[in-house]
């Protein structure tokens, strides 16, 4: 489905994504672990293609200077220089970190325009489904995007990326901020998710613990690289990580 290699991201002179590659096996949860500035939101973008709007906003505005390296196939495709929208359009799918959603929008607005490239019939069948799986936005969905709470905001907004039809769904930091609680109820939602559509994912958290149980295959970044990979099992048996994430 996807394969990373040897990416590298900078910002100037400084390293964001250290030659990491990697194997995205379609109809899997992918996990992409590390703490804060481990490049795991870089690494999003870039799948993402947003980067790519990032670096042409700063060479008009005559700031930093982003360079990328590498290369990225999608489906037997080399994307490493197509435009984000491209992408979408092909079913790469970013839920952006803090969620990101249209806060003077209601709940219904926001996810009809995630339904955007949705056909009339892919659209509705969506819908139901993310008012299946997320069934307190049914109850919020004339409620403004800005009133709703961190949970609700998240729910939101994987339930727009949801209706944009992806194939691979990137997930960015899901978990940030959000009590114990709303992180059970989404991480079974991500789950059954994968399940009962069979979406290829990719989580990107730092809160390593709770996704590690549900993912495939993960991948653990720091300072930009990839440090340790294996299956969610051999992960969780790894002491390095074990001491990292579960204080152990």
């Amino acid at each position: 489905m996807l394969e990373v290699k040897n990416l590298m991201v900078f910002y100037e002179n400084a390293i964001a994504v250290n030659n990491i590659s990697m194997t995205v096996t379609e109809g899997k949860i992918t996990g992409v672990f590390g703490a804060n500035s481990a490049g795991k939101s870089t690494l999003m973008r870039t799948i993402s293609g947003i980067i790519l709007d990032q670096k042409k906003k700063q060479e008009m505005k005559g700031g930093e200077r982003i360079t990328v390296l590498g290369s990225i196939t999608f489906a037997g495709e080399d994307i490493i220089h197509m435009k984000p929208s491209d992408r979408a359009r092909k079913g790469i799918i970013l839920c952006p970190e803090r969620r990101r959603i249209f806060a003077e929008s209601s709940v219904m607005e926001n996810l009809k325009i995630g339904g955007i490239l949705a056909t009339r019939s892919q659209a509705k069948k969506t819908l139901d489904y993310v008012f299946t799986v997320f069934p307190a936005l049914k109850e919020l969905k004339k409620r403004e995007g800005g009133f709703l709470s961190g949970g609700e905001q998240q729910m939101l907004a994987i339930g727009r990326a949801l209706m944009a039809q992806p194939k691979l769904l990137l997930l960015d930091e899901p978990l940030l901020g959000l009590s114990p609680l709303m992180e059970q109820m989404l991480v079974k939602a991500m789950h059954g998710i994968n399940k009962q559509t069979g979406i290829t994912t990719i989580i990107a958290e730092q809160y390593a613990r709770p996704i590690l149980p549900i993912v495939h295959y993960g991948y653990v970044l720091e300072n930009g690289g990839a440090v340790v990979e294996g299956t969610s099992r051999e992960l969780m048996k790894n002491p390095d990580v074990k001491s990292a994430y579960f204080g152990l």
